[in-house]
């Protein structure tokens, strides 16, 4: 069972989101309102697979709180959630050696996924966040698919659903389903997991 602490400053959003992910998912949470709260309890006799911290909270200091966190527990794995923070944030966040930068807009079903994915040893960041530089160049059957399709392929990998991909991307869902077809045909790929796969594997996102 993994093991996440929730730093937050609100109360009734650290512990909404602190009952939600225990009621969906076979996660243990516990919380704390602050940074130095947070590793405090860090200290303590548990070990946690995952410390979210609340980018304006108390104690953060900007990214100065990542640093601290990850250099006190450099075994944890350790992810930003803010509600405010913008492009360069994250992407400053991601070369300080974040797992994640996971936006507070989010759904509920993406951030479970957000948070599995962080879990599994990956890094998230939103697709509309992550530098544009840091990926590689579409090449053989990815070079044919068009930009609409690039970007369900890359919500995709985030494990987002038909629903989740049409609410980001503004688009009916059926207009998605006939993207992933296109996606899975051009690829050559019998289902959705195929085609992340096989993305991650040529390091697009």
């Amino acid at each position: 069972m993994p093991n996440i602490l929730l730093a937050d400053d609100h109360d009734l959003v650290r512990d909404t989101i602190a009952a939600y992910l225990e009621t969906v998912e076979d996660f243990q949470v516990q919380t704390a309102a602050n940074l130095d709260g947070a590793l405090d309890v860090m200290r303590g006799l548990d070990s946690f697979d995952l410390l979210i911290l609340d980018y304006n909270m108390p104690g953060m200091d900007g990214l100065n709180g990542l640093d601290r966190a990850r250099k006190a527990f450099p075994a944890t794995k350790v992810a930003l959630m803010s509600g405010v923070a913008n492009r360069e944030v994250a992407n400053k966040a991601m070369e300080r050696g974040a797992n994640g930068f996971i936006p507070k807009s989010l759904t509920a079903v993406s951030l479970v996924n957000a948070i599995k994915f962080v879990l599994s040893g990956e890094r998230y960041f939103p697709f509309d966040f992550g530098p544009a530089e840091t990926a590689a160049t579409p090449s053989g059957a990815f070079a044919t698919l068009s930009d609409r399709e690039m970007q369900t392929l890359e919500q995709l990998c985030i494990g987002l659903s038909n629903k989740e991909i049409a609410r980001n991307l503004g688009v009916q869902e059926v207009t998605v389903k006939l993207h992933v077809k296109n996606v899975l045909a051009k690829l050559g790929v019998s289902n959705r997991t195929q085609a992340a796969l096989l993305a991650k594997e040529k390091h697009l996102f």
